[in-house]
């Protein structure tokens, strides 16, 4: 499928968050996929990602949830990009995600190509920690979180209760995505999420990959696994085609 890209600014409680979006180049109506960044910011990875989602017959936006601090910033995948993406990442408050998120959903929901069942969301480390938080606190309709650090341990800017006590807000279908080799994420915290998911009765998958670290998704960073990166898209198609179309 064709697509067409832009950078797009929005406001949000008084100040301009910068964004990337990506839609189908036809006429058409199709659903929105709100696409959460890394700590790297909405980099060349993420803006692909974003390509990715709208070839699949999406409206994708990637806000900028770094704006308040270092707008527009994008880092690479080396210990400086790390180390400078942790410290941003450590300014994030999680009303403040909270009300970026909702800005890009009112954005998305306004353009004249959006139509589909709900708004979907996926996200990637910090992004993917934003992605259960969304779905806890605003009507995401299908959520899939790639090993979203510190769910089971705290929220962001230590704003309230760890984001895993939110879980029983969920009202969409969620799936979680860990490697069980992740030296950020012990497997201690990825059986509370799935305890916390399945207690609340909430419509979920958690997947582990075996012989997988973190970032095992994004092709440039050493935990990469093609297999699991090919095998989790799949069930992310298989996610939006049921729950938003």
């Amino acid at each position: 499928m064709q697509i067409t890209s832009e950078r797009i600014a929005m406001p949000v409680g008084g100040a301009s968050m910068g964004a990337y979006v990506a839609h189908p180049a036809d006429a058409g109506t199709y659903p929105a996929v709100l696409v959460f960044m890394e700590i790297f910011g909405v980099n060349h990875h993420i803006r692909s990602i974003v390509d990715r989602v709208a070839t699949e017959g999406y409206v994708a936006l990637a806000p900028d949830l770094f704006h308040r601090t270092a707008p527009g910033i994008e880092l690479g995948y080396d210990e400086a990009g790390l180390q400078q993406g942790i410290g941003l990442m450590q300014q994030v408050k999680a009303s403040d995600a909270i009300a970026d998120v909702s800005a890009a959903m009112d954005t998305l929901k306004r353009h004249k190509d959006v139509g589909g069942r709900g708004v979907g969301a996926i996200g990637f480390c910090f992004g993917g920690h934003l992605t259960y938080l969304a779905a806890c606190e605003l009507p995401i309709a299908a959520a899939a979180s790639f090993y979203g650090g510190g769910l089971a341990v705290g929220v962001p800017g230590n704003e309230g209760v760890p984001t895993v006590e939110r879980t029983s807000k969920i009202r969409g279908r969620i799936l979680c995505f860990f490697g069980d080799q992740d030296a950020y994420i012990p497997p201690d915290q990825v059986e509370r999420i799935r305890t916390e998911l399945a207690r609340h009765n909430v419509r979920h998958e958690v997947v582990v990959y075996p012989n997988v670290g973190h970032g095992f998704f994004c092709d440039e960073r050493p935990d990469y696994s093609a297999t699991a990166a090919s095998d989790a898209w799949r069930r992310v198609k298989d996610l939006f085609g049921d729950e938003l179309r």
